[in-house]
């Protein structure tokens, strides 16, 4: 037995009245913990992340959030059910169209049957990448290999084997429906089902591709360049329009949707185009001041540690931040100092300490002052 899905809201961990920014977050949060990068080899991660895309795939969507949320799992997935219950066959809520257009002179929006052999647009394909913080911080080009279906070759995605032509359904005349009567109380009621001969196709193949047995599509593999924009964030998504898999009849293809994971880096951590480090300072640094070397994402710079800095102090560097997704500009980077007490002294060391703080005073220590002073109070 197949195992039952689990709602999309309970797998990201919201409520179903969650806004776009919440469910963004989410998804943030629970595709970085189950990444395959972060844990190699645990297949159970990999079902999760899965899992977690296939959720946030239709909550991010508004028109498949809406679906989802009034038909639930049968409103997103024509196949939901498919075994029985409600949805068994494949049941097709365009389906409803043909219903009541047959009820009521068509005015419900009719068509559900055309649409079936109509164009149809491929399916999309949504896979993940990895970029390390600088990658993405200034963008770069990555190669993924993708499995999609493509037009055969061989029939040119008609289904049948070279030098012959599919027969329209004599049965449907080539609309993939059939109209059945049937007498009620209420006089002679008429609905549309899938044609039985030529399964809503509207066309019967009498000689198969002998390549892809009559579907018109054959699976490939194909390498595919990924421009990564500079900018970018984590668990953000990079459509490429066309590079899904083949559309039907003639329709177009579906895209590439690509998510960014972007890995922790050492040093470094963003907010929006903010970044953010940390960087230790000598007790003497503090006190006189002095000229550091600073790392950013640029490389290091030069900056002036003002006397008496304290720990904790946020300097600030314009312009060395995060350049602005498909846009001008960058942010800043915020560097916060930490003086580090020196460890391991010798007896000469720390005599000439001892000497040196008895030549300070309360005013030296302003803090300190203030503290015992309120203190006392």
């Amino acid at each position: 037995m197949a195992q039952e899905k689990r709602d999309y809201y309970e797998v990201l961990g919201v409520s179903k009245g969650a806004s776009e920014d919440e469910i963004k977050r989410a998804y943030k949060k629970l595709a970085r913990k189950y990444h395959p990068d972060m844990n190699p080899g645990d297949k159970e991660a990999e079902e999760k992340f899965k899992e977690v895309n296939e959720a946030n795939e239709v909550l991010s969507d508004p028109d498949k959030k809406a679906r989802y949320d009034q038909f639930g799992f049968a409103g997103v997935d024509p196949n939901y059910g498919a075994g029985g219950g409600y949805g068994a066959g494949g049941f097709d809520f365009g389906d409803l169209g043909d219903i009541f257009g047959s009820f009521f002179g068509g005015g419900f929006g009719g068509g559900g049957q055309r649409r079936r052999n109509g164009p149809q647009r491929g399916e999309s394909i949504r896979m993940s990448v990895s970029v390390d913080f600088i990658e993405a911080a200034f963008g770069c080009e990555k190669e993924v290999t993708v499995e999609r279906s493509e037009q055969c070759p061989t029939c040119k995605g008609n289904g049948c084997a070279p030098g012959t032509t599919p027969e329209v359904c004599p049965d449907c005349h080539g609309s993939g429906a059939v109209t059945q009567s049937q007498r009620t109380p209420f006089g002679v009621m008429q609905t549309q089902a899938v044609c039985g001969k030529c399964r809503g196709t509207g066309k019967i193949i009498h000689q198969p591709c002998p390549d892809c047995h009559g579907s018109g599509r054959a699976r490939k593999r194909k390498t595919v360049k990924v421009n990564i924009p500079a900018g970018i964030d984590n668990g953000q998504t990079i459509s490429l329009r066309g590079q899904g898999h083949a559309g039907k009849n003639g329709g177009p293809n579906g895209d590439l949707l690509i998510t960014v994971m972007v890995k922790p880096h050492d040093i470094f951590r963003r907010e929006g185009t903010s970044v953010f480090c940390e960087a230790p300072i000598t007790f003497t640094q503090a006190v006189l001041g002095a000229e550091m070397e600073i790392p950013t994402i640029d490389g290091k710079v030069k900056y002036t540690i003002p006397e008496g800095t304290q720990t904790g102090t946020v300097f600030r560097l314009r312009g060395k931040g995060i350049p602005v997704l498909n846009g001008h500009g960058r942010g800043d980077q915020y560097v916060t100092v930490t003086i580090e007490t020196p460890r391991g002294l010798n007896r000469e060391q720390k005599d000439a300490l001892k000497k040196f703080s008895e030549t300070l005073g309360e005013g030296n220590y302003e803090k300190q002052r203030s503290f015992f002073k309120k203190f006392k109070k």
